[in-house]
C-alpha cells in the first residue's frame, strides 16, 4: 500500500506493557503502522504470571468493534485473546460483516506453563475462526491444540501438523520453532494451497536463538508487526522476513530494559532509540570531522586531511586498481547512461538485499565492540537507519521478489569473508572489512548521482547517491576506522589493510556478477 497502514489490534491487555494489546501498538508503531485497539479482557498479569481476567460484556465488545469500523479504514486486523466461545462469535461475526482485507490471529490458547487457557467449547470456536482469518501463528503447544495432536517435539513434526491445520482450514500457518529448545530458532510458512510468492506451499526461516529469557509478549509482538508488514508489502514471505528481522533486533536489545522480575519484555523501540541517538551522534561527528557537501568535489580523504588519514589513504590508494576496474564494469556503465538491462538491475538488487540482510549483522557487531559511545551509535545507525531504508527501496523495486532469489557464489564469499571478521573480535579489523562498503559505494556513488536526469530509468536509485548527507557518513566511517588503525598493533594493523582490501576485492566482483 502508498500510505501508513491503518491496523486494529483485538486483544486482552497487559499493565506491565509487555504482551498483549499494549505489546501489539508497539509493535505496529515500531513497523511503520497506525496502531489501533479493541479490547476482549482486562487482564491483571506481569512479567510472572496472570493473576485474574475480567471479561466487559459482548455487547461492549461490539460497540468497540462498530466504533472503529464505523470512521476507519481498516487495512489489518490482528486478533489475539479471545477467552471464551462467546467472544470469538461476537469477533466471527464482525470479521464476516467487515471482511478486512488482511486478518492474522494468533490463537492465546495455552499459557507459557503450559496450562489451557481456553475451555473446549472455545477451542472449538478457534478453530471455526480459522475460516475468517488469513493466516495463524501458534506456538507449538497451541498448534497441537488445533492439529488435535500432540505437541511436536522435532521440527519435522511441527511442519506436518503445520500442513494438516493448513489443508484442513485453508489458512496459512506459521509455524513456530521457539519452544524446541536448542541453538536454532527456525519458523516457516505453510501453505497447503501452494499460494506463497512462486507458488511454493513451504518457506523455512532458519536462524541462530538470541540467548535471552527476556521474551514475555513475543507471540503478540510478532504477529502484530506480521500484519503491519503485509500491509505494507503485500506478500507473506517478505512481510515475515521484515517482522522477524525487526524480531530479532528487539530480543538482542531485549536485555537493555529492565522491567519486572520475570521474563522480561522485547525493546520493541530499540532500533528507532538507537537511530534517534545515532543520528545526534554522527550530527556532532560529521560537525567535528569536516563540513562538507558533495558539491565540493573532493574526496573524502581530501577532506579529512593527512593527518586524520594517513593509513587509510595508503590502502585507498593501493586499491586504485581496482576502482579503475569496478568504473569500467558493463554493469556501471549501464547503470550511468541508463543502458542496464531491466534484468540485469533486478539481479543485482536481489543479491544486494540478501547482502544487506547480514552486512547489517556485521555492523551491529561493529556497534557491539566500539570503544565509544558514539562510535556504538554510528554502527548502529548504519545497521538500522540507511540500511532498513535501503532494504525498503529493494522491495519497491522488486516487488517482493528478493526473498524468492539465493545467495550467489559472489555474494555468500563476500558475506562469509565479513561474518569472519565479525566473529574474530577484533574491532579494527572488523571495521576495516566493512569500510569499502561505505567508501567505494559513495566514490561510484558521485559519478553515478552526476550522471542522473529527469528521464533516467533508474532515476530514484541514483538519487539514493546524491544525498547530502552520503559523503559526511563515508567521511564518519573513514574516521573512525582511522582511528582504530593509529591506536591498532602493527601485526593488527597490516591485519586491517588486508581486510580492507579483500572487501575492495569482493566488492569488484559482487558489481561484475549480473553482466
Amino acid at each position: 500500500m502508498s500510505g501508513i497502514p491503518r491496523v486494529l489490534s483485538i486483544a486482552g491487555t497487559d499493565p506491565t506493557g509487555g504482551a498483549g494489546i499494549q505489546a501489539d501498538l508497539k509493535a505496529i508503531a515500531a513497523n511503520g503502522g497506525y496502531g489501533m485497539a479493541v479490547i476482549t479482557s482486562l487482564v491483571a498479569q506481569n512479567t510472572q504470571g496472570v493473576r485474574s481476567i475480567h471479561l466487559p460484556p459482548t455487547s461492549f465488545l461490539r460497540e468497540q468493534l462498530d466504533a472503529v469500523s464505523d470512521d476507519v479504514t481498516i487495512d489489518a486486523v490482528k486478533i489475539g485473546m479471545l477467552a471464551t466461545d462467546d467472544v470469538v462469535a461476537e469477533v466471527a461475526a464482525w470479521l464476516r460483516r467487515i471482511r478486512p482485507p488482511i486478518v492474522v490471529l494468533d490463537p492465546v490458547m495455552v499459557a507459557t506453563s503450559g496450562d489451557r487457557l481456553l475451555d473446549e467449547r472455545a477451542e472449538a470456536a478457534v478453530r471455526d475462526l480459522l475460516a475468517e482469518v488469513d493466516i495463524v501463528t501458534p506456538n507449538l503447544p497451541e498448534l497441537a491444540v488445533l492439529a488435535a495432536c500432540p505437541v511436536a517435539l522435532t521440527w519435522p513434526e511441527a511442519i506436518r501438523q503445520a500442513r494438516a491445520v493448513s489443508a484442513r482450514h485453508d489458512v496459512i500457518v506459521l509455524a513456530k520453532g521457539g519452544h524446541l529448545g536448542g541453538q536454532g530458532s527456525p519458523d516457516a510458512l505453510v501453505d497447503a494451497a501452494a499460494g506463497l510468492s512462486g507458488g511454493r506451499d513451504l518457506v523455512e526461516f532458519v536462524q541462530e536463538r538470541v540467548p535471552t529469557t527476556n521474551t514475555h509478549g513475543t507471540g503478540c509482538s510478532l504477529s502484530s508487526a506480521l500484519a503491519t508488514r503485509q500491509a505494507r508489502l503485500g506478500d507473506w514471505v517478505a512481510a515475515l522476513a521484515s517482522a522477524k528481522e525487526w524480531l530479532t533486533d528487539s530480543l538482542r536489545h531485549a536485555d537493555e530494559l529492565d522491567v519486572g522480575h520475570g521474563n522480561g519484555p522485547i525493546h520493541h523501540f530499540a532500533a528507532l532509540w538507537s537511530a534517534g541517538d545515532a543520528a545526534a551522534a554522527a550530527s556532532v561527528a560529521a560537525s567535528s570531522v569536516a563540513t562538507v557537501s558533495v558539491a565540493d568535489a573532493v574526496t573524502p580523504v581530501a577532506a579529512l586531511g593527512a593527518d586524520m588519514a594517513a593509513h587509510t589513504e595508503e590502502w585507498w590508494a593501493g586499491i586504485d586498481h581496482l576502482r579503475t576496474e569496478i568504473d569500467d564494469l558493463a554493469f556501471i556503465r549501464g547503470l550511468a547512461d541508463g543502458s542496464l538491462a531491466d534484468d540485469a538491475f533486478s539481479a543485482y538488487l536481489a543479491q544486494d538485499a540478501l547482502y544487506l540482510r547480514d552486512y547489517s549483522r556485521a555492523l551491529a557487531r561493529a556497534s557491539q565492540l566500539a570503544p565509544t559511545v558514539a562510535e556504538q551509535a554510528f554502527w548502529a545507525s548504519s545497521a538500522h537507519g540507511c540500511l532498513v531504508e535501503e532494504l525498503e527501496l529493494h522491495r519497491t523495486w522488486l516487488d517482493g521478489r528478493a526473498t524468492d532469489a539465493a545467495p550467489s557464489a559472489v555474494t555468500t564469499a563476500y558475506l562469509n569473508h565479513l561474518l569472519a571478521a565479525a566473529q574474530g573480535g577484533s574491532y579494527p579489523v572488523l571495521v576495516a572489512a566493512l569500510l569499502p562498503c561505505f567508501w567505494i559505494y559513495q566514490d561510484v556513488g558521485e559519478r553515478l548521482a552526476a550522471a542522473n536526469h529527469a528521464e533516467h530509468p533508474y532515476r530514484a536509485w541514483l538519487d539514493c547517491y546524491a544525498q547530502p548527507d552520503f559523503q559526511a557518513v563515508t567521511l564518519r566511517a573513514i574516521a573512525i576506522v582511522e582511528r582504530a588503525a593509529q591506536g591498532a598493533t602493527a601485526p593488527e594493523r597490516a591485519e586491517m589493510r588486508r581486510s580492507f582490501h579483500a572487501s575492495a576485492e569482493h566488492e569488484l566482483a559482487f558489481f561484475d556478477q549480473t553482466t
